[in-house]
Order: C-alpha cells, then structure tokens, then sequence
C-alpha cells in the first residue's frame, strides 16, 4: 500500500499480543505476508513478515516505545508499495518513501511525530501533459501515451501501466492535470493517469536482459581507466571505516553520465546525507549543466532511524530506478551500505527467533542481496525500448574484514570490485581502491566501445599501466629487504614509473574543481603522457644515462600536475614534448 491511498479503507481487525522493538505480534488479524499493516493507537506503519496459526508478525517501520498489548491493529490488505509519477526528482524520502520536506512542513520541525503520513508525490500539484498519442492508437502495457517535463533535466514519461491490457485509445488529454486525473481513456475502459503505484518487493516486469557493452562513465580515473563499470552493471565497494566509501559514491552520484541516479543513505551517519542535500543543488551536472539534484532522488534513512525502515528502504530505492528505467533512461543507484541493510535483517531475524547463519546473520542473507543486485541489468523494455539500472552498493566490513559474509555473498553477485585499502587511506591516496586487490569482468566486453570512442590503442595502454603496477608490486618486496639502490638500474626506473602512474593518474582529488571529474579523453592523454616519460626515459638508460639524472629532468614533477591544469589537453602537448626533449638531450 502506498500514501496516496486512503487510510480509512483499512477494517480494524486484530489487536497487539507482544512488542519486542520494531518486531510486533497480533493476534485475530486476518492478513497475508507483506500486507502493510498499522499498528497501535497512533497508526504506526508496519508490515506483516511472519504468520502462524492466529499469530501474526509485523515489523514496525517507526520506533514502537509505548505501544502496548491489547491496541489495534489495522490491516489494509495490501502490499508495501511506493507511488510512482512526477515530482520524484529534486526530492528526499524516508525509507518508506515519505518525502522528509513535506513531513517537516506539516510538523512544523524537523523532528517528526510517530503516525505522521503524506504521499510520495504531490497529488495536488497540476502538470503540463504533452500527449504522444492520438484517437485511434493502440498502446500496449508500457508504451508511451505522453510527456511531462519534470525538472529542467528530466521528461517523465507517462506510460501505460504494465498490469493494464492495453487497447486502442479513445480519448485523450492535453493541458494541465493532477497526477490522478486521467489523461488518456482505452476502449476497454481503462484509464491511465500520471500516477501508478507497484510493491517493492516485485521486480516490475521487462523483457530480455542484455549484455552490456557501454561503460558507465564515472569521471573517477583508477575506475574508468582500470576497473569499469557497464551501464546495467554492479559494483562492490567495501572497505573500513574512514576508506573513502561515501566520498567514492558521492563523486560517482554526481559525475556518472546516468541519466537518473537513485542515492540511497541506508542506516550511515546523518552528516553525510546532508552534504548531499548541500552539495548537489549547487553542483552543475557535467553532462547539462543543469543542477545535479534534477535528476536525483534521494532515500535517507540514517543511523538513528527505525532499523525495519532500513530494511525497506533498499527495495524502495530500487522499485524508483525500475520506473525510470521503463521510460528508457539510464540509471544509476547508490546504495551506502548494504552492510546496514544486512545488519537490520540480522535484528530483524534475532527477534524473530530464526536459526543464524554465519555471525549471526540470516540463514537467506545470500538470497537476499542475489534479489536485490538481480533487478539490476541492461533491458529489452517490454515496449521495444531499452533502459538500465547500473548498482553500486557500498559493504562496510568491520575492521576491514574482506571475509566477513555479507563482504563474501556480494562478492559472488558483482562483476565489479572496488576494494577500498585503509593503507592508501592513511598514506592519502585517494581514490583509496586497491589496484592489487580490485578487478572488472566487464573490460572486455568494453573495450571496444573504449577503442572506437576515447582512442584505438585504450586496452594496450591500459594493459602496460597494469603491468607496471604488477612489476612494482613485486619490486617493492625486494626493496623492502634491500633497500632501492641494490635493484638494477632498469628496475629502479620502473619504480619511479610506477610512481607517476599512483601519484598523477591513480590518485584523484575529490574536492579540487579541476580534478574532481576527468573526461575519459584526459584520463587516456595523462595515461600517454607517463607512457611518453617512461619510453624516452628507458632509450635514456640504454644510452647510458643514469637513472638519477633521468628522473631529475625537470619536465617529470610536472607530470603531477595533469589532473589540476584546467587547459589540460595544451599543457600535455607541451609537457610531452618537454619530456622528449629534456631526456634526448642527455645523449
């Protein structure tokens, strides 16, 4: 059941037995699993998740402190679902898709009231409809009957419910409409309004999922570079406490080329939301120049919200990037951290009394997160058209342990990992991913689009930057043993390679203006540019140069100068032909 529908319709028909947290048992409830449910004097919402005999049990989605056994219980004999329409953009929900500004309005404060309820859209607001269709047509489940222009960025699309038939239309609308009022009527009867509402639990329906073959750009050059994400791909980023997790996701939130990004605070700190909500409306996106926040949706459900809600929030998030995938966008959602989302379940499933599994989580935990990064993919939409959701969930391991199951589970689900190294962090590397540790199964199946898009010979450049890593990886080891100066003089040169290609290209500065996007035409000419240096470097050193005077050119420093040099494309033209003719000149 959503906001939009009318309290009143519910039948009172059960009353309270036990209340244990958030987890409640009626008893003499007639209902079904996942019927929401409201519970207690105060109508606090709730959902059933367990039924035996004549006990029911219901998870509360807000704090049940004075609810006491022998109040009612209301059942609305529907499932848990989020209204679906125009004005989702620019907006901030709880994690039953309560907009948090209409809320506060209401309350008059920012600290809100148990019971306090209001639609997910504005059902007052009028829209100016544009049809796309005509007296006479025949539409199908999906199809496209009109446009409202939702933000300055964003055409929603008004489609045909996918659980109505279709049929020919009869009558169509053109002006201003609330979103229930009905802008198109079919021949047999249905009609359609720029309001619908789905269960969160249910993927919405499509048709075949495809291969990806388009990255999703990030602007974020250890990711574009060396670890890529498609569009309709998912991603893991775990790492420990202070590793640079929420930052990661916030400069993927706002500098992805998707078209619609769904952010999804899940039970992390309250600060970090509202450097979101500060952040974006100010920030340009790269791809319009229009602010950030038209084409973001926002679900905070923080630390100190109700855990149940917690536990919803991640299938509300997921059910709005499915709408807005059937219109045909791309879209990306962040999920910070699906850790918070396990650790709800595992309360959940304690008081439930279920048998644990592996530290205590829920036996289904690995069926779970499966469901979750399942309805993400690349889809034949069942309109003809195609669409995206492209996942990336954040795992916040305690202690930074990579063996812990939730770590472990999504593992076996993504076909991306960004590990984050609390090492790096502590040295300020940052990005802090781990190229050692991090892999992409996608390179593959995109590097073509690399190669006829950004330039021909992307992979082979790629490839040398990994073989450079690799080497200096097991140089470190002997290094470490006996020191730099009693490696051979070539192996001392890849060091200082290595050296440029973490400090100038794999690190990236989040809150530089310059350096906190880079086109994929910059990450590949500052990927060159340290290639340039390291072929006129080892001609160099079978000339006989040494390698001191090689590095002490004074070209090289200003390799790590790339990232911030807004004229980027002149000063690496200058800066290679500096470098070669800086290290030529030395024989």
């Amino acid at each position: 059941m959503s906001q939009a529908e009318d309290i009143e319709t519910v039948d009172e028909d059960g009353e309270i037995e036990s209340v244990s947290g958030p987890v409640v048992t009626a008893t003499d409830l007639d209902a079904r699993m996942n019927d929401v449910v409201y519970v207690g004097d105060e109508g606090l919402m709730g959902e059933v998740i367990e039924i035996e005999g004549n006990l029911t049990t219901i998870q509360v989605y807000e704090e049940t402190s004075g609810v006491s056994p022998g109040e009612p219980v209301q059942n609305t004999g529907e499932p848990l679902s989020v209204d679906l329409g125009p004005g989702m953009m620019d907006s901030i929900y709880d994690g039953v898709q309560r907009p948090l500004d209409v809320l506060e309005d209401k309350m008059g404060t920012a600290f809100l009231d148990r019971g306090v309820d209001a639609p997910g859209i504005d059902l007052e607001k009028e829209w100016e409809f544009t049809p796309e269709v005509k007296p006479g047509d025949e539409v199908e489940p999906g199809d496209v009957v009109g446009v409202v222009e939702e933000t300055v960025t964003i055409d929603h699309k008004v489609m045909v419910p996918p659980d109505y038939e279709g049929g020919e239309v009869t009558t169509v609308g053109d002006g201003e409409y609330t979103v229930e009022e009905t802008v198109v009527e079919l021949d047999n009867g249905e009609e359609i309004t720029m309001h619908q509402e789905w269960p969160v639990r249910e993927a919405r329906p499509a048709g075949d999922k495809e291969t990806p073959t388009e990255p999703l750009v990030t602007g974020q050059r250890v990711q574009d570079g060396l670890f890529p994400l498609a569009k309709g791909g998912t991603a893991a980023i775990p790492g420990p406490f202070g590793s640079g997790k929420t930052v990661t996701q916030q400069q993927l939130a706002k500098w992805s080329d998707a078209d619609i990004v769904v952010y999804i605070g899940c039970g992390e700190r309250g600060n970090e939301m509202t450097e979101v909500i500060e952040d974006f409306p100010e920030l340009p996106d790269p791809q319009t120049g229009n602010p950030l926040m038209a084409r973001t949706c926002l679900i905070a459900n923080t630390s100190n919200m109700p855990v149940a809600a917690r536990e919803s929030c991640i299938y509300t998030g997921i059910t709005i990037a499915e709408y807005y995938r059937d219109m045909g966008y791309d879209v990306a959602l962040m999920a910070d951290s699906t850790s918070r989302w396990a650790e709800a379940m595992r309360e959940i499933s304690s008081r439930l009394e279920e048998m644990p599994g592996e530290e205590g989580y829920p036996a289904y935990l690995a069926a779970a997160l499966s469901e979750f990064y399942e309805r993400a993919g690349k889809f034949q939409l069942i309109n003809g058209g195609e669409g995206s959701i492209s996942v990336v969930g954040a795992v916040s391991p305690p202690g930074g342990d990579f063996s812990e199951p939730v770590t472990q589970n999504t593992l076996r689900i993504v076909k991306t990992f960004w590990a984050l190294d609390a090492d790096l962090a502590e040295r300020r590397h940052f990005p802090s991913i781990n190229w050692d540790e991090s892999y992409s199964l996608y390179t593959d199946q995109l590097d073509p689009w690399w190669e006829s898009n950004v330039a021909s010979d992307w992979a082979t450049i790629r490839q040398w930057a990994v073989d450079v890593l690799d080497e200096e990886g097991e140089l470190q080891e002997i290094v470490q043993l006996v020191g730099k100066d009693a490696l051979p003089e070539d192996q001392q040169l890849t060091l200082e390679v290595a050296r440029f290609l973490r400090e100038a290209w794999l690190q990236q500065n989040a809150l530089h203006d310059v350096d906190t996007y880079c086109e994929p035409e910059k990450t590949y000419r500052m990927l060159v540019a340290i290639k340039t240096f390291n072929d006129e470097a080892f001609d160099a050193l079978e000339a006989g140069v040494p390698p001191e005077e090689i590095t002490d050119i004074d070209a090289a420093p200003r390799l790590n100068r790339m990232g911030t040099a807004e004229e980027w494309n002149e000063f690496i033209d200058e800066l290679e032909n500096d470098l070669q003719e800086q290290l030529r000149a030395l024989y």
